[in-house]
């Protein structure tokens, strides 16, 4: 089974997080960087062209075999699925058509999260503000592990069960750490999602649902996609919470891996990230960082010092509501 990982606890720190004034001085500095806020023309054309991809290979795999529903749910559908998870991850931030359509935004987060086959956008919606606003605030950002799972998962084995199983803790996490009550876009992207599920099901047999919901669990466990779950704010360096990744697989995730520069800019679409990186440059360039997300997943499962305790934690007072 391995060594137990020598951490026993979060790290607790007592600061602010380090976001809030970097932007300010980036933003004194660079002002021109704020003309790169404002909504990516291109993201509803790209997210609609991978839907649709995905439908038509819906009725491509319907005659399949078992195990080539599975193989290629994950080498080609998971990882379609895992990308239009982080496109609803931007669209969240209402990059896709602008903060003044919001409602454009949550509908077309809908939309993208057909062929997860799972209903999510909403929810994540819901509590990614949160992960933003209070980062690493105890019992208020749910990407936070829990204690059960930072003393439980300690083990080589268990951490790469506990990888396999992330989509599961990231599903029930939120229900224990930071319950809120069910919203009314919940319930309608519940019904869009299922409804869909079911004439898929009503044309094309379970095979085709099998391979969208099997390709996703799939794909946001155990996968070199999934790397970006564990680079972006596990403490590898004390004193570090948050880390970006420069590598080629940010071509497939809406450069999700421009992560310090994502929670200094939320609002940037992540089509522009490089360019804050490239106008400011000194604040980013001697940040430690990730070279790869492979990498990452080998040196949290077989590192003893590393696992689901390895995150910053802190105490956040509730900021009023507008």
């Amino acid at each position: 089974m391995g060594n137990r990982v020598t951490r026993e606890d979060f790290e607790w720190v007592y600061t602010e997080q380090p976001h809030t004034q970097r932007r300010k001085e980036i933003l004194a500095k660079y002002p021109e960087i704020k003309t790169l806020m404002g909504p990516d023309p291109h993201l509803k054309w790209i997210v609609s062209g991978m839907v649709f991809m995905q439908l038509l290979a819906c009725y491509l795999v319907k005659d399949l075999s078992w195990k080539w529903i599975f193989f290629w749910a994950y080498a080609f559908g998971g990882c379609i699925n895992h990308s239009l998870t982080l496109a609803i991850h931007d669209i969240s931030h209402n990059v896709a058509f602008g903060n003044k359509q919001a409602k454009w935004n949550r509908w077309f987060a809908v939309f993208a999260n057909l062929p997860i086959g799972i209903p999510y956008s909403a929810s994540f919606k819901k509590y990614h503000i949160d992960h933003h606003r209070y980062l690493g605030g105890d019992s208020l950002d749910v990407d936070i592990p829990t204690d059960f799972e930072g003393w439980f998962f300690c083990t080589p084995l268990r951490k790469l069960l506990w990888l396999f199983l992330q989509p599961l803790f990231y599903s029930l996490r939120p229900l224990y750490v930071n319950p809120k009550a069910i919203t009314r876009m919940e319930i309608l992207n519940a019904l869009v999602q299922f409804s869909v599920d079911l004439i898929i099901y009503y044309l094309w047999g379970l095979k085709p649902v099998i391979y969208l919901i099997a390709g996703t669990i799939l794909c946001l466990g155990f996968h070199p996609i999934s790397g970006h779950f564990i680079a972006e704010h596990y403490m590898f360096l004390k004193g570090y919470e948050t880390y970006s990744y420069y590598g080629p697989l940010n071509w497939l995730t809406f450069n999700v891996g421009y992560h310090m520069e994502h929670h200094d800019f939320p609002s940037i679409p992540g089509c522009r990230l490089p360019m804050v990186k490239k106008i400011a440059a000194e604040y980013y360039d001697n940040l430690p960082h990730h070279q790869s997300w492979i990498r990452v997943l080998w040196d949290f499962v077989f590192d003893d010092t590393l696992g689901p305790y390895s995150r910053v934690k802190r105490l956040c007072k509730l900021a009023k509501e507008s």
